[in-house]
């Protein structure tokens, strides 16, 4: 009885008010994705990967491939940094607000790359999608390491425009629905 009492007093968690703030993020962009539906675009949300305890936010099947998105509700502009290059090995990095964000771009790799495991000879593809972020109108998105870094609707615009092809979608939506089950 007072533990519910002492949880209800006490200050939110750091971790919650963090957890909260990435599940309206990925919200957002499931939003965005589920509106693709009537164009024959199948999105499967927050799945979990076999033997962890990760989560894929966003898979997107469309007749030309697969989408591996990951969601964050950042703000601050994304920026691509590129260190070294002529004597030095050249070194890619996402930097949100002056943050190195580059672990997120391994996450959703590795994650993109459970996917294409599980439907060999489907092109799979990977974005990192900025909610919130401050996108500039000039540069706005940019790709690194074979990874789309993205706003929402860029990233719907471009599902759209991949939407070619002769897959079959809801074969595919299927098994990485019971491949990838709901976390």
């Amino acid at each position: 009885m007072f533990g519910g009492v002492a949880n209800a007093l006490s200050p939110e968690r750091p971790s919650t008010r963090a957890w909260a703030t990435g599940a309206a993020g990925e919200v957002a962009v499931g939003r965005r994705l589920d509106a693709l539906h009537g164009e024959g675009i199948i999105t499967l949300h927050d799945r979990l990967v076999p033997g962890s305890r990760a989560n894929i936010d966003h898979i997107v099947i469309t007749r030309g491939g697969v989408w591996v998105a990951d969601s964050k509700k950042y703000r601050g502009r994304p920026e691509l940094r590129v260190e070294g290059g002529f004597r030095r090995p050249r070194i890619e990095k996402v930097v949100v607000a002056g943050r190195d964000r580059t672990g997120l771009v391994d996450a959703v790799l590795r994650q993109a790359d459970l996917v294409r495991e599980a439907v060999p000879g489907v092109p799979v593809r990977a974005a990192l999608c900025f909610v919130e972020a401050d996108w500039s109108l000039l540069a706005g998105s940019f790709a690194t390491r074979g990874l789309e870094v993205l706003s929402p609707r860029k990233l719907a615009s471009l599902i759209r425009r991949g939407n070619e092809g002769n897959l079959d979608v809801p074969s595919i939506g299927r098994f990485l629905a019971t491949r990838f089950p709901p976390a």
